[in-house]
């Protein structure tokens, strides 16, 4: 699924009332029903609606909401921002129908003319959607304060009204500090947009529910878009089926790099992890002091020592097909070395986490020795002490894209909406996961995967994409076993099977 701009998304809505061909009325009316349809099957309609409209096509939407909701007998006033203007042709339209209907019609000029509203009652906000790229002032910003302190649930029709739908259309780049609704809940429609996948927009877009209403599909087809959401259909497109005469070695064999004293479960997540990815054979390169612990709790994997409480060296490397380090490595002075040894002398590709990318923040000169190709793996504040500190969200996106051009790497941001930035200076977001996931070990569990599907033959960025579908996929399964609060890492291993299950289903 295409991500698309704020102005992409009235290119699309242009597109396809001229190729459908539909009147734009027709299409608003589309919209409408669908965020009514939903209302209604949600069983809101016993309560009093309170629906806030300015005079574009999002408060045009509202008031076409607004008749179809009175039609299904709920109780629905109206509130219209004054602005002085007519408003577009289709609200004028929808205007004049609503008049048919109901007197229940306010106009809101000033603080005066704001109403008593009952905790019980439902508002809508249909003040500006995504008609909106600067922040609100005067009479717009003092109503969205008043909407804000009150205790009721506040759905947004498309957007919540202050909200950007993507910065690099607005004229301050982010919403951060403006005045924005906080949403209970956002009714937009056909796709995602950028500013539901911000962290920092959490609280504003409550729950998002994405309403399908027949924009035409050839526009996502052949407009080009900076991001996509990565679905069903692009995994269905990157997963290979399982051949029936392979052998070991038709999947390839991994090593990892992991382990340190008092941090050998990283170690033994990373592995068990990179085994259920579905590679034909792992090394894993550990300290002497794990030797026991990982034979013992990973007979699968084949165990190289280098080192009794850290990792000294990279050994047995030569032949494999892909190489992942970091995972419970420990800081210590002698990893520089051992992290530049590897980067110049192993020929495969490479997955960085954790500790490895710890080291290289503070060893800047190893940046530049990672080859071209392997995927970092930062939390937040990995990839800032890595690349450094940035004002909001959508600059550290803009970031991470940026580097990854610069040294021609993968880079995924680990977060709810794990973001993986390319060296083609396009950005994905995933789709599966959830908040149990925020637990230890979690990111050395997606190591282990991406290691392992590199391994396998899959290119760079597909195991990117593959690796955290597929990741989040187990934690949402382990979620549903064991709730997003008891869940642990070893959780989302024991689920990746059921992930495989599902993903199969795709193609």
């Amino acid at each position: 699924m295409k991500i698309f701009s704020a102005a992409q998304i009235k290119q699309w809505d242009a597109y396809t009332i001229a190729h459908e061909p539909i009147a734009s009325i027709n299409l608003m009316e589309r919209a409408a029903t669908a965020c009514c349809n939903w209302l209604i099957g949600k069983n809101f309609s016993t309560f009093h609606f309170r629906i806030f409209c300015g005079k574009g096509n999002n408060g045009g939407d509202g008031l076409a909401i607004a008749r179809m909701l009175i039609e299904h007998k709920c109780l629905v006033t109206v509130y219209i921002l004054e602005f002085g203007n007519m408003g577009t042709d289709d609200f004028q339209t929808n205007l004049e129908r609503l008049h048919s209907l109901t007197t229940d019609i306010h106009f809101i000029q000033s603080a005066e003319f704001f109403p008593s509203i009952n905790e019980t009652d439902i508002i809508i906000d249909a003040l500006f959607g995504i008609g909106l790229n600067k922040p609100m002032e005067g009479i717009s910003k003092a109503l969205v304060e008043y909407i804000n302190q009150l205790n009721c649930t506040v759905v947004s029709i498309d957007l919540p009204s202050g909200l950007y739908a993507d910065p690099q259309d607005a004229v301050h780049k982010n919403s951060k500090g403006n005045t924005v609704i906080h949403a209970s809940l956002t009714l937009s429609f056909q796709n995602n947009k950028l500013a539901f996948l911000l962290p920092e927009n959490e609280d504003l877009c409550g729950d998002v529910h994405l309403l399908h209403i027949g924009l035409h599909p050839a526009f996502e087809e052949i407009e080009a878009t900076v991001f996509e959401w990565i679905d069903e259909s692009m995994i269905k497109s990157i997963y290979k089926k399982r051949k029936k005469f392979a052998n070991k070695g038709t999947y390839g064999h991994a090593a990892l790099l992991c382990g340190s004293k008092g941090m050998m479960g990283a170690a033994v997540l990373s592995s068990l992890a990179c085994l259920r990815s579905g590679v034909g054979k792992l090394t894993t390169c550990i300290p002497g002091c794990g030797y026991t612990i990982l034979q013992t709790t990973v007979p699968e994997a084949m165990c190289v020592v280098a080192g009794e409480d850290h990792l000294l060296s990279g050994t047995g490397l030569e032949h494999v097909n892909a190489v992942g380090i970091g995972p419970g490595i420990g800081i210590y002075d002698s990893h520089k070395k051992l992290l530049a040894d590897i980067f110049e002398k192993v020929n495969a590709p490479m997955v960085i986490d954790a500790d490895a990318l710890n080291m290289m923040a503070e060893n800047e000169a190893l940046l530049s020795l990672v080859p071209k190709l392997s995927i970092l793996t930062p939390h937040p504040k990995e990839f800032e002490k890595l690349f450094g500190k940035t004002d909001n969200d959508f600059e550290r996106l803009e970031l991470a894209k940026r580097k990854s051009i610069e040294y021609q790497i993968y880079i995924i941001l680990k977060g709810h909406y794990s973001f993986i930035s390319t060296p083609e200076s396009k950005g994905y977001f995933n789709s599966t996961g959830n908040a149990g996931m925020a637990t230890a070990g979690s990111g050395d569990v997606l190591t282990g995967i991406l290691t392992g599907l590199l391994a396998q033959g899959y290119s760079p960025l597909n195991s990117c994409m593959l690796g955290v579908y597929l990741h989040g996929l187990a934690g949402d399964l382990a979620a549903k076993k064991h709730t997003e609060e008891a869940m642990v890492a070893g959780d989302i291993i024991e689920s990746l099977g059921e992930g495989f299950k599902c993903i199969r289903t795709f193609s």
